[in-house]
């Protein structure tokens, strides 16, 4: 389906592009901060601040990145298949593995959840007769501007930096790559930008496809997961920052000393102590007459209030992010059941299905695209086509056992389907199935009076075995050493 671009120039396009991803790159840049454990330290007190100077360290509790990650991980590709076809294709899964798209993407996911989206750029391979080139590329660096009707990529642009040395130091070179429905444009930076190469590809749609996270009408290009906890997050950052100041001057026990004058505390230097130093050193003086000194020191204070604050927020956490409170450092004295902790993952586990089923439309429009780029032409029954997620909750195995083997007899699901529910990758499935054929074949040949088929599934020379290689046909016998054909044959 092609979509009907803006009347625009290229360049137009590209300065259309660059202004608005422009006006977003600060917010994602925050957004990652917070995944990396990066962000500025908020709720201190700039007088505070400006007093502790660089004696004070933030304590980042990275919640950001644990909500992030706790969903990711439970979004795994698996495979496609084809409207009613039970097994995955081969085909789009060498494509796959081709572009190492199991790592690839895990990093789109964990962009999109944190920045709002990725995107995922397919393209011609300069290699013959190899599968398309997919990669997935940050928000960062790629912006993508939607068709407010369909809701489709019109137009997309990618800029990045290439530092170079000079003769007359670091020199940053600006290059860009504009997507059009029917064109791939390249520039070059150099007092304004100039095209160093044009592919014309003729798709009728730019080669780009967004990864988006929590997609609105209003918001096509998505909203963060992080959203919601960065004020919590920053609050628990402040909270345990605190709890270390208060450690450092309150958790351990003062000391203190009267009767004696500051000019008696003599560094190593032979000048006297600024009244900094002694506060760092725990001892508190004063002067209270001639002759009279007391030593002591004052009782330590307690850190509870910081923990129960720190908890309290990890709460809240839990409670908006749908993590489950273990995931997150609180429990309780008894530890929970199996039961009990699977309960507790429910929200999660359905967080990551509406993930899968969002993720899994953006994937299988790639894989389409990629079919059309290799084979000159769009495949009907790709419409049809399907992502398949491995299972994104954490039955045990004995649970999932006993549910399929339910399922099985009582005749809602076959085997294929029991081996898909049990975890088993496509090329397991596969030997299964081989195995089963394997035997049904010499089943068959047993009852037709053919004793030597015997019980084990042998497959014959030139018949598939387990492993889906053909077994190659016996080697000829060897003659006895000083015997001519002609007398082996004769006997």
């Amino acid at each position: 389906m092609a979509f009907e671009p803006l009347e625009l120039e290229p360049l137009e396009w590209l300065e259309r592009l660059a202004r608005r991803h422009d006006a977003e790159l600060g917010p994602l840049r925050q957004l990652d901060d917070y995944y990396e454990g990066c962000q500025p330290l908020a709720y201190m007190h700039p007088e505070l601040l400006k007093e502790l100077d660089d004696r004070i360290k933030k304590v980042v509790i990275n919640w950001p990145r644990l909500i992030v990650d706790s969903v990711e991980e439970r979004l795994d590709v698996e495979g496609f298949r084809r409207g009613s076809d039970a097994e995955a294709d081969a085909k789009l899964w060498d494509i796959w593995q081709y572009n190492d798209l199991d790592e690839q993407s895990q990093m789109g996911h964990v962009d999109a959840l944190t920045m709002r989206r990725g995107f995922v750029c397919v393209g011609s391979n300069p290699e013959e007769d190899e599968p398309p080139l997919i990669t997935v590329e940050s928000p960062l660096q790629m912006y993508a501007d939607t068709d407010p009707r369909t809701r489709r990529v019109r137009a997309a642009l990618r800029r990045w930096n290439d530092d170079e040395l000079s003769v007359g130091g670091q020199v940053r070179q600006q290059y860009a790559t504009l997507y059009l429905p029917n064109d791939t444009i390249h520039y070059h930076f150099d007092e304004g930008w100039t095209e160093i190469d044009r592919d014309e590809h003729n798709l009728g749609l730019p080669p780009i496809e967004p990864l988006v996270n929590r997609p609105r009408p209003l918001r096509p290009l998505g909203v963060s997961e992080l959203v919601d906890v960065v004020p919590l997050s920053d609050a628990a950052c402040k909270i345990a920052t605190d709890m270390m100041v208060g450690a450092e001057y309150h958790a351990i026990p003062r000391r203190w000393v009267w009767g004696v004058d500051k000019d008696d505390f003599i560094g190593p230097d032979g000048k006297p102590v600024g009244a900094w130093s002694q506060l760092m050193g725990r001892l508190w003086s004063n002067e209270k007459g001639p002759g009279e000194i007391e030593a002591g020191q004052f009782p330590e204070s307690s850190l509870a209030n910081f923990h129960e604050t720190i908890n309290a927020l990890a709460r809240l956490v839990a409670s908006i992010s749908g993590l489950p409170p273990h995931y997150l450092g609180y429990s309780t004295e008894n530890p929970a059941s199996a039961d009990a902790i699977r309960s507790s993952e429910a929200r999660l586990v359905k967080r990551a299905e509406r993930k899968q089923r969002s993720f899994g439309g953006s994937w299988e429009r790639v894989m389409r695209l990629a079919e059309r780029i290799m084979d000159g032409k769009w495949n009907e029954k790709s419409r049809s086509l399907e992502t398949i997620w491995r299972d994104a909750s954490t039955p045990t195995e004995a649970a999932k056992a006993d549910a399929t083997v339910k399922k099985k007899t009582a005749g809602i699901i076959d085997n294929e389907q029991a081996r898909e529910d049990l975890g088993y990758t496509s090329v397991q499935r596969g030997r299964m199935r081989r195995r089963e054929q394997a035997a049904a074949r010499a089943l068959e040949r047993a009852m037709a009076g053919d004793l030597a088929a015997g019980v084990g599934p042998k497959p014959g020379p030139g018949e598939p075995a387990d492993d889906g290689q053909a077994v190659p046909p016996p080697p000829p016998a060897r003659r006895p050493a000083g015997v001519s054909g002609g007398a082996a044959a004769g006997g």
